[in-house]
């Protein structure tokens, strides 16, 4: 397969021209072991294309990705998903739509919402085991729907951050019966457009979709991609984007995003069908002693508490045994596999977990974490842009949170801009070690009387 992106740069770093652009390492590097990857980071020179007006070798390399992903249009994100999210929702609000959304959304959700002046309808999860997980059906958005006067758009996270998909089919079916748009943030969801059942979002019904390539996919961390099922949308979507993005995207990461189509059209295929072969006989042969949670197979999650065990103390032994995990709280932990995982990397897992738990481990019961629904006492915008003051989480109950300061992973809120702090968000807050939160500044009334009154 041509890689476009590649070729090009190649060609001009095998050339060894002068350089009098940027950037200013001119092709060299202070470690001279590196001077092979600094040549092939360039700026929009001739002959190199620019992303946000791509008409050559980026664009030429974003359609062959267009027609792997089976999309209408696949455009290239050097700002990860966070830089699709914000194109995405710039897109409805030109559209003047309302936003209806599944609570578990991440952070970059919030603050590109407070940046565009979106307000949010908020879907609470029917049944849910903690701030990053929980079952929504289509039935409560057509509920939703079914209220809303105006245009509306749906947005959810799916597969979320323990790896639960959504009914993206059935949500786009009610999408389509109200005429709402559906947006999906299928960022640790890029694999699913190359297993045998097709569970990517473009392929079941969503309108625009994100994908992180360096979640699971063999790229630079910061690529994306944002994929549209509709021709209409897609000359849209580089303006939108460029509300946002740099306008200097790394040449890197467009050669990673290039060289992964090579993958993708290849052996991607094979590659996942042998490791998930091989991540499902793991728990099977585990699940007397582990619980694992039901979901996209590349997520490796565990139940920590259903199997009576201590995340955190658990994932610090596996890291003790050079096996990392992508996120461990009290309750969970997630493994987050790649196609590039090995079976042997799999049976070092599975040894170490074997060990830890005939160990002498430390049992434990942890309290059901239930998400809060906090009251919403003004818009997001004027929360976080507004004057404000950090103070303990314990002094927090009754205060209007400003900024979304949860940390990455996993980014979840748990109370947003504009809610009423109450005693179960600050004892949630405090269960996932966030012991400190911005609020917004009360206004002293002696002294706002004195104003007025001068």
């Amino acid at each position: 397969m041509k890689t476009p992106i590649y070729d090009a740069l190649q060609a001009y770093a095998d050339r060894q021209p002068i350089r009098f652009h940027m950037p200013g390492h001119k092709g060299h590097s202070a470690i001279p072991a590196w001077n092979p990857l600094y040549a092939l980071d360039i700026t929009e020179i001739s002959g190199a294309d620019s992303l946000l007006e791509a008409d050559g070798i980026i664009a030429e390399s974003e359609q062959i990705a267009t027609a792997l992903f089976f999309s209408a249009g696949t455009v290239y994100s050097c700002a990860g998903s966070t830089g699709c999210i914000q194109t995405m929702l710039t897109l409805m609000k030109q559209e003047n739509r309302t936003i209806i959304a599944a609570r578990n959304v991440h952070r970059s959700f919030l603050n590109a919402c407070i940046l565009l002046g979106l307000t949010v309808k908020w879907v609470y999860p029917e049944t849910n085991n903690g701030l990053l997980s929980g079952q929504y059906t289509p039935e409560q958005f057509a509920a939703v729907l079914a209220e809303t006067e105006e245009p509306a758009c749906v947005y959810v996270t799916s597969p979320d951050y323990l790896g639960k998909t959504a009914d993206i089919a059935g949500i786009a079916a009610v999408c389509k019966q109200y005429h709402a748009r559906f947006l999906v943030d299928n960022a640790h969801g890029a694999h699913l457009a190359f297993l045998k059942d097709g569970k990517h979002p473009i392929q079941n019904g969503a309108d625009f979709c994100c994908d992180s390539a360096h979640k699971t996919l063999p790229c630079l961390t910061g690529c994306a991609y944002l994929h549209a099922a509709h021709e209409e949308d897609v000359p849209r979507i580089k303006d939108a984007m460029s509300m946002f993005v740099s306008t200097s995207p790394s040449y890197l990461m467009l050669l990673s995003l290039d060289v992964c189509n090579a993958y993708l059209a290849g052996k991607i295929r094979s590659d996942l069908e042998r490791i998930c072969k091989r991540a499902a006989a793991l728990k099977k042969r585990l699940s007397e002693k582990y619980v694992f949670v039901d979901g996209d197979p590349l997520h490796l999650t565990i139940d920590a508490a259903a199997s009576k065990l201590d995340g955190l103390d658990l994932a610090a032994r596996l890291e003790r045994a050079d096996c990392v995990p992508e996120y461990a709280d009290r309750e969970t932990v997630v493994l987050l596999l790649s196609p590039y995982n090995v079976p042997e990397e799999l049976d070092v897992l599975e040894v170490t977990l074997h060990m830890i738990v005939a160990e002498s481990y430390p049992k434990t019961q942890t309290a059901e974490i239930l998400l809060p629904q906090p009251e919403v006492v003004c818009n997001m915008r004027e929360a976080a842009l507004g004057a404000q003051e950090v103070i303990p989480v314990a002094e927090s109950i009754g205060r209007i949170c400003a900024a979304v300061k949860v940390p990455c992973p996993p980014a979840v809120p748990i109370v947003c801009s504009g809610e009423r702090i109450d005693a179960q968000s600050a004892a949630v807050l405090q269960h996932y070690g966030i012991s400190e939160i911005a609020v917004m500044k009360e206004v002293d009334s002696e002294t706002e009387s004195t104003t007025s009154e001068t």
